[in-house]
């Protein structure tokens, strides 16, 4: 590859965590090996309208200072836009055109499967670029920037809902981001001790659902002094029934990537619960045993549906996520430098500067589900029956590479 004189930093898709250090460490590894770096502002967006920019941001060390890497969102800014369907047949040509302008020989581009789909696109068009994973969902085949600050987050508003949970005696449901897997759904909610997680790797079985409130929630309540308990459900956007289909909002369209908009799972919960509420003779004679029955007033537990949204996005970055951005902002420079374009970062460790082909890393990785028995053990329903966990025994050996 052509030495490098300049690199445009493009953040695109959905805001996350670690965004924000992914820039400052792209900025400050290109400036220790003489390279500027801009900022292209507005993801694919300002790709293409780049050509009609007067100027662009260099990160120049006072501009990279005012960075704050423990926040969340990008300084870069995002857009969803997918370039192949831009309704313009010079689209390549413009994007070249703006790149030339402005002195760009390179792009780091941070994104999830739909930015890295791009990647690949941009590549095949000539145009040198590396991919730093970025996504909450986790959904890559590697790890990225924003997973760990939002099952933090997760965790965080699961936990506190529990107080208001407890002062009213309700069961509460907590949908979250995640698409079409339940990675951040359910290690936030296995931190936040939820007693049922539903992701959308194990289609939903609502009676064993119920079955299991039933069990815990009412037993809670019976064994308290005060006649307090709370019962909390994390689920997945994504969900599945047990007929295996998905939950959407057709009034919603589909987004700029051709996706279907995902609403309605934690509405849906709630109501599969207060169904069986109403018809289980149970329900009136636990009311009534501890207290809470009001004739045609309060007859069954009270079912309340969060949607925390975008909150799980927002805010602060976890450490892990600073510590990781930087890591592969730093590589993405190291892999153009290197004539390593069209590839992802995977991680550094130690000397190793680890990446795959974009087209690999953008596959989907779902839950391995066989995990999912060890936490249906010690009591967390996942929405189908308990089942027996088996492991296998496997020795690990030194040295052990694991980030913090």
């Amino acid at each position: 590859m052509a030495d490098i004189k300049r690199i445009g930093i493009i953040t695109s898709g959905g805001d996350a965590g670690g965004l924000n250090a992914v820039i400052k460490g792209v900025a400050r590894e290109a400036y220790a090996h003489g390279i500027e770096s801009v900022v292209i502002p507005n993801g694919y967006a300002g790709l293409y309208n780049l050509v009609e920019m007067n100027n662009v941001v260099v990160l120049n060390a006072e501009r990279v200072s005012r960075i704050e890497a423990s926040l969340a969102g990008s300084e870069a800014g995002h857009s969803r836009v997918k370039i192949s369907k831009i309704a313009d047949p010079d689209t390549y040509q413009r994007i070249k055109d703006g790149l030339k302008k402005f002195g760009i020989d390179a792009l780091v581009i941070s994104g999830g499967d739909d930015t890295g789909s791009v990647v690949v696109d941009l590549g095949s068009q000539g145009i040198p670029c590396v991919h730093a994973p970025k996504t909450m969902d986790l959904d890559l085949q590697t790890y990225s920037v924003g997973g760990d600050s939002a099952i933090n987050r997760i965790a965080e508003m699961v936990r506190d809902l529990k107080t208001t949970g407890m002062s009213h005696n309700r069961i509460m449901v907590v949908e979250v981001f995640g698409r079409y897997v339940g990675h951040t759904a359910f290690r936030g909610g296995i931190g936040a001790e939820a007693d049922c997680i539903l992701i959308p790797e194990i289609p939903v079985d609502f009676d064993v659902v119920y079955e299991h409130i039933k069990a815990t929630y009412f037993a809670r309540i019976e064994r308290s002094d005060v006649k307090a308990g709370t019962y909390m459900i994390v689920v997945a956007e994504g969900i599945k029934n047990v007929s295996g289909e998905m939950l959407y909002d057709e009034t919603a369209g589909v987004d700029a990537f051709g996706h279907k908009k995902l609403a309605g799972a934690g509405k849906f919960v709630k109501q599969q619960i207060e169904k069986r509420f109403k018809t289980d003779p149970a329900v009136k004679e636990f009311m009534k045993k501890v207290g809470m029955y009001a004739p045609g007033v309060y007859e069954i537990p009270e079912v309340r549906e969060i949607m925390p949204s975008h909150l799980v996005r927002s805010g602060h970055t976890s450490a892990y996520d600073v510590n990781f951005g930087y890591r592969v902002g730093a590589a993405a420079v190291l892999l153009l430098t290197g004539g390593k374009s069209g590839n992802t970062v995977v991680d550094v460790n130690g000397k190793k500067v680890s990446y795959m082909p974009t087209s690999e890393a953008i596959k989907r990785r779902e839950v391995d589900i066989s995990e999912i028995a060890l936490f249906e053990s010690i009591g967390t329903c996942f929405g189908r029956k308990p089942r027996k966990y088996v492991c296998e025994f496997v020795e690990a050996k030194p040295p052990i590479e694991r980030h913090l």
